[in-house]
């Protein structure tokens, strides 16, 4: 952002300046408008990424524990045979807006059926252990959403703070210390001027 270069004492650059500190101002009003509504979303997002990690961490632990019974009852043989048939997940999201600023959300995956033709798992625990690995990797979709539009929101509510924060600290003191500058050149050239019109006058008389 550059510095007011100072434009010559007239009346003319005085109005220039006004209009340029108007400007700032406004600018400065709707950055931090925006700045409220993005730290909004940016509290909710963190929440839901908060919670979202929790959910994933316990979908994490479900599975692990069933995987473990099912490879004690049926050995690591009946885990390979377990895993045949089962397709790779489909990972998708779509983005939406806050005041501008688009990120991701609602995180869906789609995980392929067991194939008709394989096998299925050689025991009960194996059954729970694919079933608790799907939740796994739904949760872990909607936990990946959640923390990417954080951050994203995040990175945006810093950029905005620091534009609010050039504007109101330095710009716009910038424009009224000189405005306040040309409004005192002005104020003695017209004295200077009224002093002038009266010494030609008494001249005159």
């Amino acid at each position: 952002m550059t510095t007011p270069s100072g434009p010559p004492p007239s009346r003319a650059g005085r109005l220039r300046l006004r209009h340029s500190r108007h400007v700032a101002l406004r600018g400065a009003e709707l950055l931090e408008r925006k700045l409220r509504i993005l730290r909004t979303r940016h509290e909710a997002l963190l929440r839901a990424e908060e919670a979202g990690a929790q959910a994933w961490r316990q979908a994490v632990r479900d599975a692990e524990t069933w995987l473990l019974r099912g490879v004690l009852l049926g050995g690591e043989h009946a885990l390979e045979a377990a895993a045949e048939g089962i397709g790779a997940a489909d990972f998708t999201w779509r983005e939406e807006s806050t005041v501008g600023v688009r990120h991701p959300a609602l995180a869906s995956c789609h995980i392929p059926d067991r194939s008709p033709d394989a096998a299925t798992p050689g025991n009960t625990a194996l059954v729970h252990a694919e079933a608790a690995y799907r939740q796994v990797l739904l949760a872990g979709a909607e936990y990946a959403v959640a923390r990417q539009a954080a951050r994203v929101v995040g990175a945006e509510v810093a950029h905005t703070r620091q534009r609010v924060r050039a504007l109101r600290r330095h710009w716009i003191p910038r424009l009224e210390e000189a405005l306040a500058r040309i409004d005192l050149a002005l104020e003695e050239r017209e004295h200077e001027d009224a002093v002038r019109r009266r010494w030609v006058a008494g001249r005159r008389g």
